[in-house]
């Protein structure tokens, strides 16, 4: 029987925890990283920063084995893709970055703070990372943003608006020592993580 709808589009399907061998193989696994958790280039200009957290359930367990990926921009509030026409990136740096939750459903990034960028009606957009979130179990992806507990411009970004005050909290990064920050994701649940429908 075929996995393809009568209209041509194949459905979406869950990720795993088989995703862990060809997309996240972390040095287990005889198999390179496309893509890892460390998006510093020597050439790219910025704050360093590192976003790390947890994954937790609908009853507050820890996921062991999600998949997350990032897209952002640089520190100038570009991204490295052909369809930003904007001024081309000064670095190697790629904004994509990927990676599994360990055995305590821990992540890390190592990247850079991004900068300032439009929206699609040129109004400024607090800095964010794009997230999203691939787990068993789920048969499409979620898609989140994270924002900065020290930016001011998290007050007029038109998308941060759009979500209900209360659950605001649910995609700030909060700082902590050094160049850190802490962003927790809870899939379901009373802390549930706000995700948009894209």
């Amino acid at each position: 029987m075929s996995n393809q709808r009568p209209d041509g589009v194949t459905p979406s399907q869950t990720v795993g925890p088989y995703f862990k061998y060809g997309l996240t193989p972390n040095g287990e696994y005889e198999w390179n990283d496309a893509f890892t958790s460390n998006l510093l280039t020597p050439d790219v200009s910025g704050d360093r920063i590192r976003v790390e957290g947890k994954v937790f359930d609908g009853d507050g367990a820890v996921v062991v084995d999600c998949m997350l990926e990032i897209w952002q921009a640089d520190a100038q509030g570009r991204f490295s893709d052909p369809q930003d026409k904007r001024a081309l990136p000064n670095s190697s740096f790629k904004g994509f970055g990927r990676c599994g939750t360990d055995k305590s459903g821990f992540y890390a990034f190592d990247t850079i703070k991004p900068g300032v960028v439009p929206d699609p009606d040129g109004k400024p957009q607090a800095p964010h990372i794009l997230l999203a979130v691939f787990a068993r179990g789920m048969l499409l992806h979620l898609y989140t943003r994270i924002y900065f507990d020290d930016e001011a411009g998290n007050a007029g970004d038109p998308v941060l608006a759009q979500v209900p005050a209360d659950r605001r909290a649910t995609l700030i990064a909060r700082r902590k020592a050094g160049n850190g920050y802490t962003f927790d994701i809870h899939l379901q649940g009373d802390r549930e993580t706000v995700f948009f429908d894209v």
